[in-house]
């Protein structure tokens, strides 16, 4: 698998007076990560499908390109998890899988069936910026269409979600929303 060969041309980059990403932080965890991808010994593997989905880098005045660098470390999420996945089927069986993959469905679905509007939490405090309900509620129906009726769906459906801002509690709170579709994305390309 291709992890962004050291001899590959970089990324862009963005204007100099523009800000991109801290192209050193990108390097070092692209080589990081090449180096755990090709390590002979998975066993002392040092980085994971949610570790390569929750990195985030500084912002830097000419750095990398935000949506080339974010389109490889989707890329990178989804060879990890893939590996993920085929080491468990291994090393425990296809069983041990398809019980994982059927306790988080179970988990997010459950979260899913609950009524449009009480998906997620409110924030408390008035001014606290929160996720536009209708904007989370559409994406949650389309994602139980998903799980339960098998209806085609992208996992970048889901990474570039953006929903519209609210404010307290007219939304849903922030970090209970993207903490769902964090599990959505592990579930979704542990499967693909």
């Amino acid at each position: 698998m291709d992890l962004a060969r050291p001899d590959s041309p970089p990324f862009a980059r963005v204007g100099r007076r523009e800000f991109g990403y801290n192209t050193r932080q990108v390097d070092r965890f692209l080589a990081r990560a090449r180096g755990c991808y090709e390590a002979a010994d998975r066993a002392k593997e040092a980085i994971t499908s949610r570790d390569v989905r929750s990195t985030a880098f500084d912002p830097a005045r000419g750095g990398y390109e935000p949506q080339a660098v974010d389109a490889e470390l989707d890329r990178l999420e989804d060879v990890f998890a893939q590996r993920e996945r085929d080491h468990l089927i291994r090393t425990e069986g296809e069983d041990a899988w398809l019980r994982q993959i059927g306790r988080t469905a179970a988990v997010l679905r459950s979260r899913l069936h609950r009524p449009a509007g009480e998906r997620f939490r409110r924030p408390s405090r008035h001014s606290t910026p929160s996720y536009n309900l209708e904007d989370v509620d559409r994406l949650c129906d389309e994602l139980l269409q998903y799980l339960e009726n098998h209806v085609p769906m992208s996992v970048d459906v889901v990474r570039r979600a953006v929903f519209r801002e609210a404010r307290g509690s007219e939304g849903y709170e922030e970090n209970q929303v993207d903490s769902f579709l964090d599990r959505v994305v592990e579930l979704m390309a542990g499967i693909d």
